[in-house]
């Protein structure tokens, strides 16, 4: 197993958002990790974010809280201390007459762009942070598009849970369920659905212009105009910003799933961790494998070593991530069965960082300057048993 370390100055930061409660783990090489107590035990942590355009990582959270509400904090010391938006971050205008039900996904957008940080939520809403996560303001070209009123709500709601901002042009993709992919090629001032070529087999007649129930979009790291989508059964590459999208799913135990992870700096290079039919949303087979493709999606690798033989537990949405080390990326994701796996090794082989936690709801890693985590306490320490 890879034991790739960091400069001596730095640590991988991971931060796991769950059902009940948000961890931040911390490892010098990637294979051992020192785990956090949790923060907002009791709480629900659907998104998770963490930014490090400052210098200073700024770890933001998607709570819920079943009596306030939902709410975005943010914190600049690794936890110690988090910021409490007296009337929450993200409040809908009087005139929609909506109320937030959940944070879904949280972005931080470009280092040329630095405070910008992009919120997905329910009922499909996009929103706009000028400050870093502090406060956000609702994008109204997506809001008051013509089809929005159209959108049905996916199995988990009517939540948009993936914003991906070009980094080099004022382009932006959204995916929502069941809405599919709209593009605006104006900063978020307008906003056209982007879905020709991806399935919608539970709808009746043609395939629609919009209500595909996508699950994730990545934009490739070489080439922004490539982007991926993990669809409601089918994976799929367009190599022009979403005008047409191409099956890329020959080679894959599975077509169905909820991930997409992209390297940060090489082109064509990607995972996803295939699941079974809809029906069963378990892992190809019950095992949990990670599948690399190094071709845009033209072959696929099985990658197993470290994994479960048998596991019969969901892999979310958001619940994955990968971090930008400069020797080797690593590749994370966590289950609904609230184990958390790692690779130091861009998916080779995978070690655990965590289990027994909640339902693991969304994963975010990041290398940031070496330090000690906050509240740090033995016994939420994993340890495991011998193999």
């Amino acid at each position: 197993m890879s034991t790739a370390t960091a400069p001596a100055e730095t640590m991988t930061l991971l931060a796991i958002g769950t059902k009940k409660g948000l961890w931040l783990a911390s490892s010098e090489d990637r294979v051992n990790w020192t785990l956090s107590e949790p923060h907002f035990l009791v709480l629900e942590a659907s998104s998770v974010a963490i930014d490090t355009r400052s210098g200073t990582p700024r770890v933001l959270a998607g709570l819920l809280d079943w009596h306030w509400g939902p709410t975005v904090v943010t914190s600049d010391d690794l936890g110690a201390t988090w910021s409490d938006p007296e009337h929450g971050a993200i409040t809908f205008p009087e005139d929609t007459g909506a109320a937030l039900e959940r944070v879904w996904h949280l972005r931080p957008d470009a280092d040329a762009r630095p405070g910008v940080v992009w919120a997905g939520a329910e009922p499909h809403s996009l929103w706009k942070s000028d400050d870093g996560g502090s406060s956000f303001q609702l994008n109204r070209g997506l809001w008051d598009h013509p089809q929005r009123q159209q959108w049905q709500p996916g199995g988990g709601g009517p939540c948009l849970h993936t914003v991906d901002p070009d980094p080099s042009s004022d382009q932006i993709h959204v995916a929502a369920s069941a809405a599919g992919v709209y593009r605006s090629d104006d900063a978020g001032a307008s906003w056209e659905p982007a879905n020709r070529g991806i399935a919608a087999g539970f709808l009746p007649g043609e395939e629609p212009e919009f209500g595909q129930c996508v699950h994730r979009i990545a934009r490739d790291a070489e080439n922004p105009r490539r982007l991926y989508a993990q669809n409601h059964g089918g994976v799929y590459r367009s190599d022009n910003a979403g005008e047409h999208w191409e099956s890329i799913a020959e080679g894959l135990p599975g077509d169905f799933g909820f991930t997409f992870m992209v390297h940060p700096r090489k082109g064509g290079t990607a995972w996803i961790v295939p699941m079974a039919a809809d029906i069963d949303r378990i892992p190809a087979g019950a095992r949990v494998s990670v599948y690399k493709t190094e071709d845009a999606g033209d072959t696929w690798t099985e990658h197993h070593d470290g994994l479960p033989d048998t596991d019969f537990n969901t892999i979310l949405r958001d619940a994955h991530g990968v971090d930008d080390h400069p020797d080797s990326t690593g590749v994370y994701f966590g289950t609904r069965g609230g184990e958390v796996f790692a690779s130091a090794d861009e998916g080779l082989t995978f070690n655990r960082v965590a289990h027994r936690l909640p339902d693991v709801l969304s994963v975010r890693a990041a290398v940031v300057p070496k330090a000690d985590l906050p509240l740090r306490s033995e016994k939420y320490v994993p340890q495991f048993p011998e193999e």
